[in-house]
């Protein structure tokens, strides 16, 4: 079975020949995922999309490849990667610094923020945002659409939507002050990286993606970041807005919403406003089981794997136990891309990650493939 047919059916609540499979890295671990399976590939890595060679993806017999246009790209800057530069300030005028870490792996870094232009009031009388209709945004999109199409699903990228591409611009403690002494203020910074991305989106379906990824992370461990009202006056007409914009150019396109965290007080609300997938779920703040339980009949999940502790810090048959478990409580009659709930760390065994991969492909993969991915188990 086509890899996009495997995830229209899973979509679609039917059974494929195995659940779909999508998973992105960090570029660190995915330098070293390239050294462990032999690939050539020496560009930087964006989890997101923006920029990639899909070689990876590809030879891990992924389902989804996704193409990213918009701020969650200033994540990854490719130029700061391939520079070694220690701050760098993207597009969008906000300022960025390198925060490197350590694991028993290697060395790497996250990028932090540091600068938001917005950050006094005044700058946004004459702030003048990215253009999101430049053609040159879209040429990986496009070209990923032309060659991979036919086999693949298609993801179009725009995560960050609203909320936290707001926070960078603005400060993230002085947006939720906004939010309760100055809504006409929050209103206006909320509004301009929503009708970026909303642009962005709009063009990612007119070429041809088969689902709109989009979100920001609302959620902590235990509950809302936000209050649930909060959410609701501020953001759920703009993405009820979001949604219907891009049905009304494809009706076929499917919605994905990403959120971090324990978002349960509005995932009737997203149900209401058109959501189709829920991404990542995480099993640490949310029960996969229970919400399929709840809501499989009207949402598809993509993730359910649990980065936070069994892919880092368990053992590889604690993976494939969870892999199996998530398969069985929520992916038994389609309804499940399965995936980590974020981008795989530096700090994960190889042996973990094959497990993962392995246990949702390798009872279906012919004893050959099987044995390769076994074979390169060498921590």
């Amino acid at each position: 079975m086509k890899p996009r047919d495997r995830v229209r059916m899973s979509l679609r609540h039917e059974k494929p020949d195995r659940c779909p499979m999508q998973i992105s890295f960090t570029p660190e671990f995915a330098q070293r995922l390239r050294d462990d399976m032999h690939q050539t590939g020496r560009s930087a890595h964006n989890p997101h999309g923006g920029g990639n060679t899909y070689e990876l993806e590809c030879a891990l017999n992924q389902d989804m490849l996704l193409t990213s246009v918009g701020w969650a790209n200033s994540y990854y800057a490719n130029e700061t990667y391939a520079s070694g530069r220690e701050t760098y300030t993207d597009e969008w005028g906000v300022g960025w610094k390198n925060a490197p870490y350590e694991t028993r792996f290697g060395s790497g870094f996250y990028t932090d923020i540091a600068r938001h232009p917005l950050a006094d009031r005044s700058a946004l009388d004459t702030y003048r945002p990215p253009d999101p209709h430049r053609p040159e945004l879209y040429r990986e999109a496009e070209h990923l659409i032309s060659t991979r199409k036919a086999d693949y699903w298609i993801v179009g990228v725009t995560v960050t939507t609203i909320f936290e591409t707001a926070w960078a611009l603005r400060g993230f403690e002085q947006m939720l002050i906004d939010f309760s002494e100055d809504a006409k203020l929050a209103e206006a910074i909320l509004e301009i990286p929503f009708r970026y991305h909303l642009e962005a989106a709009k063009r990612l379906v007119e070429l041809g993606v088969d689902m709109i990824w989009t979100g920001d992370d609302v959620g902590t461990q235990q509950g809302m970041l936000l209050a649930p009202g909060t959410w609701r006056r501020f953001f759920k007409p703009r993405m009820a807005e979001f949604f219907s914009s891009l049905k009304s150019i494809n009706p076929e396109v499917k919605m994905a919403y990403h959120s971090d965290g324990n978002i349960e007080k509005i995932i009737p609300d997203l149900i209401e406003i058109g959501l189709d997938v829920l991404n990542p779920v995480q099993p640490r703040c949310m029960d996969p089981a229970t919400l399929k339980r709840q809501y499989g009949e009207k949402l598809s999940f993509w993730g359910t794997i649990d980065e936070q502790h069994t892919l880092p810090f368990g053992t590889a048959e604690e993976v494939r136990a969870e892999v199996l478990k998530r398969l069985e409580t929520v992916g038994f009659d389609g309804g499940l891309i399965l995936a980590p709930t974020h981008h795989v760390q530096l700090d994960t065994p190889l042996k973990n990650f094959w497990a993962m991969v392995n246990a949702v492909t390798g009872a279906q993969a012919s004893t050959s493939t099987a044995e390769t991915m076994v074979g390169i188990e060498r921590e």
